[in-house]
């Protein structure tokens, strides 16, 4: 059962850094803040798939 919430989780991951992608462009951030919008929601988007993997099959 973790090995589909996984394959889940990466495929998440890559549509959200798709649609970070597509933000970053129509918004016309610059180049050296990208990463720091990136990064700060990839995090908080790890974080999530971490505490729900941990309430779907820990708990």
């Amino acid at each position: 059962m973790a090995i589909p919430f996984f394959l889940f989780s990466i495929f998440y991951l890559f549509v959200i850094n798709s649609m970070t992608n597509t933000l970053c462009i129509q918004k016309e951030i610059p180049e050296e803040k990208q990463s720091k919008v990136f990064r700060t929601i990839n995090v908080l988007i790890t974080i999530l798939l971490t505490s729900s993997y941990f309430r779907i099959f820990v708990v």
